[in-house]
């Protein structure tokens, strides 16, 4: 097995200086936010089942009724 794989920079504010935390596996830290959080690897799609964006046709339009 491999190493773990560490996030590259923060989800919140970008930047790179994370640092593992020690509430557990996954845990990282970001000591430019002071924000902590967690990464939970969840599994590898089948082929095949890869999700893409809904196609413009399917998002709603202020002309129908739906938000802008």
């Amino acid at each position: 097995m491999s190493e773990r794989a560490a996030p590259f920079y923060c989800p919140y504010c970008g930047d790179e200086d994370l640092h593992p935390s020690e509430e557990g596996h996954g845990s990282w830290e970001c000591r430019a936010c002071s924000r902590a959080f967690r990464l939970k690897f969840l599994g590898l799609l089948a082929p095949g089942t890869a999700r893409s964006a809904p196609s413009p046709s399917a998002v709603p339009s202020a002309s129908d009724g739906g938000t802008p």
